[in-house]
């Protein structure tokens, strides 16, 4: 309900086959398999700086100005 960053979370998973097999949140701060093949990718993705960097920046430049846009809309339409 808030536009706020502290508010909202990103998230981004990996499928195959219909299960999730790696997941990225920004709450928890890097990658989390959940198959043995994504722990493998999460632990090779979580020791590579450039990649934990730009999933971390996610937030800011994903997030942040989608919700403000998606809100503005929202809010002038009621």
């Amino acid at each position: 309900n808030s536009t706020e960053l502290k508010d909202i979370e990103f998230i981004r998973s990996y499928y195959y086959n219909r299960l999730e097999f790696v997941r990225f949140s920004s709450s928890v701060g890097k990658f989390v398999g959940y198959t043995e093949f994504g722990v493998k990718n999460a632990e090779y993705w979580n020791n590579n700086p450039s990649v934990l960097a730009a999933m971390r920046a996610q937030k800011e430049t994903y997030c942040k100005h989608n919700s403000e846009i998606y809100y503005t809309n929202v809010l002038t339409k009621s």
